[in-house]
């Protein structure tokens, strides 16, 4: 039986964590079979030679529930975060092998909402591939946990993130504001059925691939609070559990 209690205390402290083998590899194969079964003609997909997205991952494979939710992924949310907490948004992302693309250091600030209303706090209005994304108040981002489901095992060579560990402590603030001569910068190196938590509010990046391997991860995001009315959080979803 897997404990968590470190990578919570990882989660808080450092901003981000890794647990290994949460998925085994039967677990893992059916995943990806699942993917690669579905018709990618649709305008929640993106598809580049350099990367593979979709976007509101978890309504197009709705089967995917019982084997993303599975016993070591349900403890892991409850221990780290408590029991009402609900899923607010999924992608997958595919860096194929060879991949030049990369991110720069950023921190996640954007959420995605059912409509747009121009509303106090709310602020940075996007309209992307049909859906709006806004910038909440900091509580509302404080709270988020993301947990990162990895397909592959994920280094260096790859495009594994990089973060700034404790950076999220520090509210909203842009990257010129760090010195950079006094960070340090960690690789989130993760075994294939591994996963990944952190804040949103770290500041991570990803490096262009140098090797023929894929990264192929499984991006969570959730919440326990409810948007300003009326706003509603776009793919707010009950955690599945097994009954």
């Amino acid at each position: 039986m897997m404990n968590f209690k470190k990578n919570k205390l990882e989660l808080t402290e450092q901003g981000f964590s890794i647990c290994s083998d949460l998925y085994t590899e039967t677990e893992v194969a059916e995943i990806i079979r699942l993917v690669d079964s579905m018709d990618t003609d649709h305008s929640s997909f993106l598809k580049t030679t350099s990367l593979f997205a979709i976007r509101q991952f978890m309504n197009h494979i709705p089967e995917l529930s019982k084997l993303i939710y599975n016993e070591n992924l349900l403890k892991l949310i409850k221990e780290v975060g408590g029991e009402n907490y609900f899923l607010t948004k999924a992608i997958y992302f595919d860096k194929p092998a060879g991949s030049n693309w990369f991110v720069a250091y950023h921190q996640d600030l954007s959420i995605s909402v059912a409509d747009k209303t121009e509303i106090g706090e709310y602020e940075n209005w996007t309209f992307k591939k049909g859906q709006y994304g806004v910038q909440p108040p900091v509580h509302i981002l404080e709270n988020i946990i993301t947990i990162r489901i990895h397909l592959d095992e994920t280094n260096e060579g790859n495009g594994a993130l990089k973060v700034i560990p404790k950076s999220h402590t520090k509210g909203i603030y842009r990257p010129t504001a760090i010195n950079w001569e006094e960070v340090k910068e960690v690789f989130c190196k993760v075994g294939k059925g591994g996963v990944m938590l952190m804040k949103p509010l770290i500041f991570h990046s990803s490096s262009r691939s140098t090797t023929n391997t894929q990264r192929r991860v499984i991006h969570l995001e959730f919440s326990n609070q409810e948007l300003a009315a009326p706003l509603r959080w776009l793919e707010r979803k009950e955690i599945l559990v097994e009954s």
